[in-house]
């Protein structure tokens, strides 16, 4: 994407089951590419080069990150959709719109982790700008506890006392909207829906950083009165999305890391099956010939398109085996060395 520097990335926002790109219109027409996936790709990428060591995973991800650099505001808030492949920012859509909760919360969880990873001396301002805005504005609990992973990453490269006073703020926020042990996504909802529900797992993470067992007490409670029966029934909702999915393996993985307690850890794998046929459709989501990831199931049936969300996601979700077949895989498609060749 040209428009953002020599090297910027981005991904195609939806693709059907052909693997032709499609655009973002289900409120009208929002775009091509968005912050939303971009910024998790970073994530997702320095993940992988700091477990392979591949140059190549790293120069995606700064590529990545120069899309991420040219959404956001002097204000430090982040647009969402590029309307074209010339770079042509949607500034008013409904989900494109500066300040918009989820794709400003993954923008700087994406900006802390390379700010970490790359040491680019380009991202100190921005991120600084971001995560302020983060802290002066409200946020329901599904979006921030994201901002509560990337303050968990500036923590454990030694940033504190300031972090740690609002780390500890925002996850009380999270810990204190729930219907009896359940953590809610929002204050309006009996039973929340899975998507994007990670608030156990950063809860947990947190409480090991914090030295706070409550936290920890809050998170178990809520997975095993909501999560752990679903992962039990094979996800069984009408509807089932990767993202879901990827969500309730964190929560898994960062209660076994908490608790060293092996159910976690057999309730993890059983999560991560699901892309492998443990599902209502009893078909794998993730094909592994093809290389895609599906959309989910719905109503029993793999849904054909695969969108960006839920091949980063299920990538996430599936990390361990990715990881070890990485570099292994990049050297299989010439299209990828050609792509990396390109940017160097």
């Amino acid at each position: 994407m040209p428009a953002a520097g020599p090297r910027a990335l981005a991904f195609s926002v939806y693709a059907d089951g052909d693997d032709r790109s499609m655009s973002a219109n289900h409120r009208g027409y929002e775009g091509i590419a968005c912050v939303d996936d971009v910024a998790r790709g970073v994530v997702l990428f320095l993940d992988l080069w700091q477990e392979t060591s591949d140059p190549r995973l790293r120069a995606w991800a700064s590529g990545m990150l120069d899309f991420v650099l040219y959404m956001q505001r002097d204000d430090g808030r982040f647009h969402n959709f590029i309307q074209d492949w010339d770079g042509t920012i949607n500034e008013h859509g409904p989900t494109s719109f500066a300040g918009g909760e989820f794709w400003h919360a993954r923008a700087v969880r994406a900006l802390a982790k390379a700010h970490l990873a790359l040491r680019d001396e380009r991202i100190a301002i921005p991120l600084a700008r971001a995560f302020s805005w983060a802290t002066q504005n409200s946020a329901p609990p599904d979006v921030r506890a994201i901002h509560v992973l990337a303050a968990l990453d500036l923590m454990h490269a030694g940033l504190t006392p300031v972090l740690r006073e609002t780390l500890e703020r925002w996850c009380d926020e999270i810990a204190s909207l729930r219907r009896g042990d359940i953590l809610l996504n929002s204050p309006d909802e009996d039973r929340p829906h899975l998507w994007g529900h990670i608030q156990e797992g950063v809860l947990a993470e947190a409480a090991v950083v914090l030295d706070r067992p409550d936290l920890l007490e809050t998170a178990r409670r809520s997975a095993h009165e909501l999560i752990t029966p679903v992962i039990e029934a094979g996800f069984p909702e009408r509807t089932v999305q990767p993202y879901g999915v990827a969500a309730v393996v964190y929560v898994m993985d960062r209660l076994h890391i908490a608790t060293g307690e092996s159910a976690y850890a057999r309730w993890r794998e059983h999560a991560r099956a699901w892309f492998d046929g443990r599902n209502t459709a009893g078909r794998p989501v993730y094909d592994r010939v093809a290389g895609r990831v599906h959309d989910g199931v719905d109503d029993g049936v793999v849904n054909p398109h695969s969108g960006a969300e839920s091949n980063i996601v299920a990538a996430q979700a599936l990390f361990p085996e990715i990881a070890r077949r990485a570099s292994e895989l990049l050297d299989e498609v010439p299209e990828l060395v050609t792509l990396e060749t390109e940017l160097a």
